[in-house]
């Protein structure tokens, strides 16, 4: 009698994009049956139960496209052919979906044309299922507005601690930001990966409060043409997923130059970064931990975490020599610090839910002055159906709209109108030629090879703001679980690992994240949300 095989069972609320293709690629699923079990969990569990709020629309297509992608198969041609795909809610798409940043301002703004980087993920067969919400204007808004909350959209909740809130009504445990929508819909099991964009921080955060893998990748990997911007010195788009080989996968389709975006022109990638990924890839890698037990005042990334945080981030460092990897215990000089004079400018905290209303908040100068050319190009080039042509007009708008568009203010928006918006001003130049010596020349690269590293580790989110600033890439990873925030008591949410490396080291990173994710599979679904 002839041996069966039980087939795995198929758990779309926890599926990898690799199982996913697969079982489109066997038939276990179809392309309309899966974009229905979103939809249901997207019902189920974001607009009710817990309410997580990451999903700011559902494209009104997407079961019509899905269903015209049921006889088709993932190929080499269309690697993507009917997986549901989530983009953050500032990737202009040129259909009947809104492109908005989260603004009321531009509830009813859509866009002329997709971005290149949603071409590629459409002509890969893949589903654009809708829009995530997000942090308003990627959080280059307000003054302490929290993460994931936009005045069109709401507040995202973290799926792992939805229901703890501080006495304004604010999550403690955020869900991350700026890409928070699109990190909560992944873990959650809303889709099967979604598209966020980074400036400082905005895929790394949002990956650690959810336990997911990112790439924020160099700038220049991904073309940034047609997403709502903040700033062209270190904007990019990547994929938030469920492994590293997700990510891998993504990186493949979205990967590449683009006329629309000059920092695309000395791209450098390798053909299939799912080639490089290796069980055994940390083997003799010298990897830098800025934290010299020797130098205890410059641990200004290990030595801040949480005990339980420091504890996660032990034994994620033990995996890493156990796979064999060198560890160099090492402080980042102080030259590396991000920050100081002549790179942050000083904005009068006006937000009214602030505990620090009324003192200065300092944001970073290259930010603040980027943003109003840049926005002002969008809203030019790119956006349709709607008045608000300038920073200008939705600033007036939000002022006309104060109890429904300024929860938490317009400081930086203010802040960033009152600059000549040509990027002419001396402070500007200063300060991004300011901003890579001390990130890049003094920073990353002098540490990188004064100890001939392959990567440099950062807990979470808290080195995001070198690489951000060179524009370099990191890959992260889940790690375990940390808890408390300031002073509260927290259940236990997750905690990343990031790799991080020079331009176009993505290969690089994804080896080792892979062979740590391999050796440690770290990675837990949120609880509370069950197969429906």
């Amino acid at each position: 009698m002839a041996k069966t095989t039980r087939r795995k069972r198929f758990d779309v609320g926890d599926a990898s994009l690799g199982d996913v293709i697969e079982a489109l690629s066997e038939g276990t699923v179809t392309a309309s049956s899966l974009t229905r079990a979103y939809l249901a969990r997207i019902k189920a569990y974001d607009r009710s139960g817990p309410q997580l709020n990451s999903v700011r629309e559902v494209n009104p297509d997407a079961l019509k496209i899905a269903t015209s992608l049921d006889g088709v198969k993932p190929s080499a041609r269309q690697p993507l052919a009917g997986v549901p795909i989530l983009l953050k809610d500032n990737i202009a798409t040129g259909d009947r979906q809104h492109t908005t940043a989260g603004s009321l301002a531009l509830a009813s703004a859509r866009a002329r044309d997709d971005a290149p980087v949603v071409k590629r993920l459409r002509d890969a067969g893949a589903i654009i299922l809708g829009k995530a919400n997000l942090t308003e204007f990627a959080n280059l808004f307000a003054t302490d507005m929290p993460s994931g909350y936009s005045s069109l959209g709401g507040q995202v909740k973290n799926p792992y601690v939805p229901k703890l809130v501080n006495d304004r009504g604010i999550p403690i445990v955020q869900p991350g930001g700026s890409s928070g929508g699109s990190a909560v819909a992944v873990a959650a099991g809303l889709c099967t990966a979604a598209i966020g964009t980074e400036t400082s921080g905005s895929l790394l955060s949002p990956a650690t409060q959810n336990g997911l893998v990112t790439v924020k990748p160099t700038v220049g990997l991904i073309s940034r043409a047609g997403i709502i911007p903040i700033s062209h010195s270190q904007d990019t788009a990547g994929p938030l997923t469920r492994t590293v080989r997700d990510a891998a996968i993504l990186l493949n389709v979205m990967a590449a130059r683009d006329p629309l975006d000059p920092a695309t022109r000395p791209m450098q990638r390798p053909k299939d970064f799912t080639s490089h990924l290796d069980k055994d890839g940390l083997k003799g890698a010298r990897i830098g931990v800025p934290s010299d037990p020797d130098d205890p005042l410059n641990d200004v990334w290990f030595g801040k975490l949480t005990p339980r945080g420091k504890a996660t981030m032990k034994k994620a460092l033990a995996v890493l020599g156990d796979c064999g990897a060198i560890l160099v215990r090492a402080s980042i000089p102080t030259a590396g610090w991000i920050g100081g004079p002549g790179t942050t400018m000083n904005v009068l905290n006006r937000n009214p839910l602030s505990r620090n209303k009324g003192n200065l908040a300092t944001p970073p100068i290259v930010f603040v002055y980027e943003i109003k050319r840049d926005l002002n190009l969008y809203l030019r080039d790119w956006a349709t159906a709607t008045k608000m042509k300038t920073m200008a007009d939705i600033i007036a708008f939000n002022r006309r709209n104060v109890k429904k568009a300024l929860r938490f203010g317009q400081d930086l928006f203010l802040a960033a109108d009152a600059t000549r918006g040509d990027l002419s001003e001396l402070e500007y130049r200063s300060a991004r030629a300011m901003d890579l010596e001390s990130a890049k020349v003094r920073g990353l690269d002098a540490y990188m090879t004064r100890h001939k590293l392959d990567a440099v580790v950062f807990p979470g989110v808290s080195g995001c703001a070198m690489p951000a600033k060179a524009g370099y890439p990191s890959v992260q990873v889940p790690a375990g679980v940390t808890s408390g925030v300031g002073d509260h008591k927290t259940p236990d949410y997750p905690l990343g690992l990031t790799f991080t490396g020079g331009a176009w080291s993505e290969a690089t990173l994804l080896r080792l994240a892979y062979a740590y994710e391999q050796a440690s599979m770290m990675r837990r679904p949120p609880p509370g949300l069950p197969a429906l």
